[in-house]
């Protein structure tokens, strides 16, 4: 068995049932292992996408995504994906190959410093000399991946060390060095306050019925990031929606009014806490990360741990009422217009009617507010998309990740036409394995959310936002799948009836007019 084989076999040790990627010249030994495994192989059609199907899947399903590539031009290809998993904190593993030890640092065809690279994208980037490193490194990764899923590991494994049979398998553990010494510090700030606040990001999902189980017995107003949008089902009172730029009213009176604020599993960046100095004083933070924690009583540890740890005694519906006093805000303008071409908000308004129960993978563009506004969940990652990086060209790889992960259900893109066009490739391993993936692009024929920016922010014309584009319908045609144009809402309401079961791909161009999108509340610094 020779070291190639040896990583597949600890890949299966380890849960792995599938791998998204592109074979090459210098990773044919790990595939020639891969051949031989029980874990299946998604072709991809380039090495981005390979690199988001992956971070989907994570996201989804909590097991580890893994996505290769070969050397060279293949692994740089996924450097975008891979920094999306990283801004994202998304747990994957990526595995590259390069060339033979011996001359992968020369100027030889193809060669290029990957872990130079991959260091300031990844949570821990190996670069093993020989088969037992490599061995041990991937130990490492698995363990790490429990103790401390931060974000992407990344291992980098030279053609010749692949093919090594003369190795030692040696287990490494990777050691987390997390701090509860201001638990007791932090009771006693919970202990006296009257008016708690939960904020949860995704870092919270695992503790979902504990969170649920806390806020239903002391009625704890809850927030949430827009990656931890369904932890707490958008349905419960008690769940006030949105922190940060699209916070409501009730959102902003809560984090102003709250003497204590409980952030669980999120970065806190700008878009979630516009000024976080108005706040350090009242703020436990709790994350794995160290490196972003704020405020006054940080916990750098899991959300699990913690709340196993303290205690909340009182009954807070007096404060959740004078909050829930607040009238909700509603963003209902245009959501029921039948004009044509139809207003984006009625399309997505439609889409989420028929599939809110489904995975809805959501792209980046002028779309993108209506469909994270508008969507409700009841369960975490039913709205999957990227909340750090947000890169045009997630949506359709994405969704493959979503629905190789759940293949019996419709898994539902919304995309802008700009964005499609990133990942438009894959249309052939979707067709390929069958998917059961129903693309809706919004067709406004523009880059529309940098359009509204020129126009608005810097008192421009629209410049270099106009897109010529396809005949959607024809091209996805030509890689054998169904495609449906619709211009009116009878239509499309017609199209989402009949195929609220789907079990086929299905590509829906609808056309719509160009449209401002909601402005978020807080504006975000230039």
């Amino acid at each position: 068995m020779n070291t190639a084989h040896k990583l597949v076999e600890i890949l299966e040790e380890n849960g792995v049932e599938y791998i998204f990627g592109i074979p090459g010249e210098q990773i044919i030994p790990f595939y020639e292992a891969l051949e031989k495994s029980h874990i299946k192989h998604i072709l991809m059609r380039h090495e981005v996408a390979a690199a988001h199907a992956a971070d989907a899947y994570t996201r989804i399903t909590g097991k580890v995504g893994v996505c290769v590539s070969t050397a060279g031009p293949g692994a740089l290809n996924l450097v975008m994906g891979v920094a999306t998993a990283y801004k994202d904190r998304v747990p994957i593993l990526v595995i590259t190959g390069d060339n033979p030890t011996y001359n992968k640092y020369s100027n030889e065809f193809q060669s290029f410093p990957l872990n130079d690279v991959f260091e300031d994208i990844t949570f821990r980037s190996y670069d093993p000399a020989n088969g037992s490193e490599a061995i041990t490194n991937l130990y490492e990764i698995f363990d790490a991946f429990e103790v401390y899923p931060r974000g992407p590991k990344h291992l980098n494994l030279s053609k010749d060390i692949l093919t090594e049979t003369d190795y030692e398998v040696r287990k490494r553990n990777y050691i987390a060095n997390f701090d509860y010494e201001n638990l007791d510090i932090v009771q006693d700030v919970i202990n006296n306050a009257s008016k708690p606040l939960l904020l949860l990001g995704s870092g919270a999902n695992k503790s979902r019925d504990k969170i649920v189980d806390i806020v239903r017995k002391h009625n704890i107003p809850v927030l949430t990031t827009f990656t931890a949008k369904g932890i707490i089902d958008d349905y419960e009172q008690i769940n006030l929606g949105l922190a940060g730029i699209r916070g409501s009213d009730r959102s902003d009176y809560a984090i102003e009014n709250s003497d204590c604020i409980i952030a669980l599993g999120t970065r806190l960046t700008s878009r979630t806490i516009p000024n976080i100095d108005d706040i350090e004083d009242k703020l436990i933070h709790v994350n794995i990360n160290d490196q972003i924690l704020v405020g006054d009583y940080p916990i750098q540890g899991r959300v699990e741990v913690f709340l196993d740890s303290i205690e909340f005694n009182g009954d807070y519906k007096q404060w959740a009422n004078e909050i829930l006093d607040i009238p909700p805000t509603l963003y209902t303008e245009g959501i029921h217009d039948d004009s044509i071409p139809l207003r984006p908000q009625s399309a997505i308004y439609s889409i989420h009617k028929y599939f809110d129960d489904n995975i809805i993978v959501n792209d980046a563009g002028s779309h993108t507010s209506w469909t994270t506004l508008l969507k409700t969940s009841n369960s975490a990652y039913k709205l999957l998309y990227s909340g750090g990086f947000a890169p045009m060209g997630y949506g359709v790889p994405g969704a493959i990740g979503a629905s190789v992960a759940f293949p019996d259900e419709p898994v539902i893109v919304i995309n802008g036409d700009g964005g499609f066009q990133m990942n438009l490739q894959e249309l052939a391993t979707i067709k390929q394995y069958g998917l059961n993936i129903i693309i809706f692009i919004l067709n406004n024929s523009e880059l529309g959310i940098i359009r509204q920016y020129e126009e608005r922010r810097y008192d421009m014309k629209p410049y270099e936002t106009e897109l010529i584009n396809p005949d959607f319908v024809r091209l996805a045609e030509s890689y054998g799948i169904e495609a449906t144009k619709i211009q009116t809402k009878k239509e499309l309401e017609l199209f989402l009836e009949e195929n609220q079961n789907s079990r086929k791909p299905h590509v829906v161009e609808i056309i719509v007019s160009r449209e401002d999108t909601p402005q978020p509340r807080h504006q975000e610094s230039e």
